[in-house]
This record gives C-alpha cells, structure tokens and sequence, in this order.
C-alpha cells in the first residue's frame, strides 16, 4: 500500500519591507500552505502575492491565523476567551478567503499558528473555539492540529476532518507536545536530523521525545517552518526522503459535508 502524507510550511510571515523566509524556493517543494493573514504577520499585498505563488506552484492554500502579537510574531500566549478566539479565527479566515477568491482559488485548510497553536494543543475549549469558528465558515475545510491532541477532537466533535501534523524540525516532550521554545534545545538545528526524523514519522508514526522514550504519532502532515534559516534545503531534501521511502507527497483530499437530515 502507497503511503501519502502532506508536506506544509507556515509561509506569507514578512510584513511591509521586512522580509521573512524563501516562500518561492519553499512553495516549490511542499504541498500545502499556510498563509498568515496580517495579524501576527504578514499584510495585504503579502496575502495577494502568497497566494498567487501557491498557485503557480499548484499548493494548497491554507489560513494560518494568529495571535495579535507582531513584535512577538504570535508566539506569545495571551489570556483570551474562546469568543475572542472564534472571532480573531473568523476575521483572518475571511481576510485570505477573499484574496483566494480574487485569485481564482478557495482555502483547503486552517491552521493555528505559534501561541495560539500550543494554547489549542493544551485547552480544549480554545480548541473548540478554533474548530467552531472553522465550522461555521466552511465545514469542507480542513483543520490541522498537532497529532494526538484536543485540536483533532475538537474537530472531530464539530464535525470537521482533522489532519494530525508532526514537526521533523522540532524536539517533543514526553506527553507528545513540543518543547517550547523558551527552550534551548527546542530546535532541530541538523537538516540530515531533521530529514531522518520526518521519514520516520511519515513511515513509522513514531518519534524519539526529548528524554529518549519513543512516542507514537498518527501524522497526515508534516510541517516546515518557513521563517527558519535553511527552510527552503530543509523542504526540498526533506520531499526527496520521504518519495524515496516510498512515500507520495500530496496535499489531503478535499473534506466533504453533508448537511444534517432533520425528521
């Protein structure tokens, strides 16, 4: 049996004149995109241009929503309720909603980024403010969530595909969450280590922790981090692993919804 798995990178983060990350080199080795949608990075002509290089690269495209935090770039938790949640969701969906429309395209997925990220990792109610919000604009709309957390049941609950993602670049605690960046040892900083850990997961479900145990991971997606040096090499080797293993890189199949059938 082929094995499938999707290879995603957070891309759309530079604001005004200040550059971040290789999105064209990126874009031409992943499947799917997350675009940042203004909030905790990127603006109004970087949602335009990103989304016009996803689909010259015929990328799926993804929203990336985040905290407001610019100077923090939306890694820095905040004390917000779930309704402030679903709302800063439902405002940056639209946002890149509208320039894919513009552009001929439609969003394929939602991903939270950074903070907001690893709050919905740990809470499940801003897990299922996120999923809510997702819902309610677009339940075709998948939503990718770190592997084996309330992300994916919040997803679950509401009635939407989740795709379970793992990060080849980044080190995990013992309880399946990553290591916070807080951390120095955080980072993956070797690209062959990094390239070796993605493959396994993608054809193993399996990860080694920080501390040396070995932890099971159900992964449909695999995420390269966009603003990190060398994330363009880390893409590219990283797809040549994976095919050679045997593995097809593709973007996840379209969610379907069938609208509930009352007596």
């Amino acid at each position: 049996m082929t094995r499938v798995i999707d290879l995603n990178s957070d891309v759309g983060e530079r604001f005004g004149p200040w550059p971040m990350g290789d999105d064209y080199r990126v874009l031409r080795s992943v499947s799917s995109a997350n675009v940042a949608c203004g909030v905790h990075a990127g603006d109004a002509a970087t949602m335009r241009e990103t989304v016009r290089l996803a689909a010259l690269h015929d990328v799926a495209l993804g929203a990336h929503p985040g905290l407001p935090d610019l100077q923090g770039f939306g890694r820095r938790a905040m004390a917000l309720s779930p309704t402030e949640v679903a709302d800063l969701v439902t405002y940056q969906i639209g946002a890149l909603a509208a320039f894919a429309t513009v552009a001929g395209r439609r969003l394929a997925h939602v991903k939270a980024h950074g903070a907001l990220y690893n709050m919905a990792a740990r809470d499940p109610a801003i897990a299922l403010a996120i999923a809510g919000a997702v819902y309610a604009l677009d339940p075709t709309l998948l939503l990718f969530g770190l592997a084996g957390s309330p992300m994916l049941d919040a997803a679950e609950s509401v009635g939407l595909r989740g795709i379970g993602e793992a990060f080849p670049d980044r080190h995990y605690l013992a309880d399946g969450t990553l290591v916070p960046r807080t951390h120095p040892d955080a980072l993956v900083h070797d690209v062959e280590e990094a390239v070796a850990r993605g493959v396994r997961m993608a054809t193993e479900g399996m990860v080694r922790t920080q501390d040396g145990s070995e932890i099971a991971i159900r992964v449909g997606t695999l995420c390269i981090h966009g603003d990190a040096p060398g994330a363009a090499e880390l893409a590219a080797r990283l797809r040549e692993a994976l095919e050679g293993a045997g593995v097809t890189v593709a973007a996840p199949g379209p969610a379907t919804f069938e609208p509930p059938v009352f007596a």
